[in-house]
């Protein structure tokens, strides 16, 4: 009961999907429940590949391609793009670290974040578009997989950059090794039903990034926090979109 409690609430957290479960929940929930961010993620890939079907039908693949973007953006709410937007506007302000942290908890949105923003949809949404029909299926499905592995490995490898009370604070907290491990199951066994042999070659690097990726950006903060954690796994499904596309190309796709 407590695994499928964990599984609701994550549901509820990285999606919009009208799930009116009262859950009795605990930061030890939070934390320990991104064990099933993976699967969320398939969810939310398997609700795009099925409207990648019906649009496909309707529209040229570049249009296609915008409108998959777009049902993302409502079925995540943008949270991830947001903490993308924060974290971009933080770091690349050249402040002290206290002032850094202001910035990112700041709701107002700067140039740098308009600039991160934009930069990866556009980028989403051209790879999409140049992936053939025999790929782009199982290249949506894997999609948000790739990025909510993000999030696990960023908060069990992190400790909590800010000294009070946030929103990524129950996550890192409660989350570790064992998290990371049983999560890394999910996640390759999701890659290797999906697209076999090729899924598992596509799932090395997602989380290899997000490691180097919550390092790099954590160090000017000591840290990690929520905004962080949405820059990871935003950023992680760009660069799996970026990897899949050159791994099908170089096996001659």
């Amino acid at each position: 009961m407590t695994y499928l409690k964990r599984f609701i609430l994550m549901v509820q957290f990285f999606t919009t999907l009208p799930i009116r479960a009262k859950l009795d929940a605990t930061a030890d929930d939070f934390g320990k429940g991104l064990v099933f961010a993976p699967a969320v993620g398939l969810l939310i890939g398997g609700i795009l590949a099925g409207a990648w079907y019906v649009v496909g039908i309707l529209f040229p693949v570049q249009v296609t391609a915008v409108l998959i973007i777009i049902l993302y953006i409502i079925l995540t709410g943008g949270l991830h793009l947001d903490g993308l937007g924060d974290t971009f506007d933080g770091l690349f302000s050249n402040r002290s670290r206290e002032r850094i942290l202001e910035i990112m908890r700041d709701s107002r949105v700067g140039t740098n974040a308009v600039l991160a923003v934009v930069a990866v949809l556009l980028l989403d949404t051209a790879l999409l578009s140049s992936f053939n029909r025999n790929d782009i299926f199982i290249i949506i499905l894997l999609m948000p997989v790739a990025g909510r592995i993000g999030s696990l490995v960023g908060s069990g490898v992190s400790r909590y950059a800010r000294s009070g009370e946030g929103l990524g604070k129950s996550f890192i907290d409660c989350c570790g090794g064992r998290e990371i491990f049983a999560g890394m199951v999910i996640y390759i066994v999701i890659f290797y039903i999906s697209a076999g042999i090729q899924g598992l070659i596509f799932s090395v690097i997602p989380p290899v990034f997000a490691y180097i990726l919550i390092k790099l950006l954590g160090r000017k903060i000591g840290g990690a926090t929520g905004d962080l954690l949405g820059a990871v796994c935003e950023l992680n499904q760009t660069i799996f979109l970026l990897s899949a596309f050159l791994i099908i190309k170089a096996m001659g796709g």
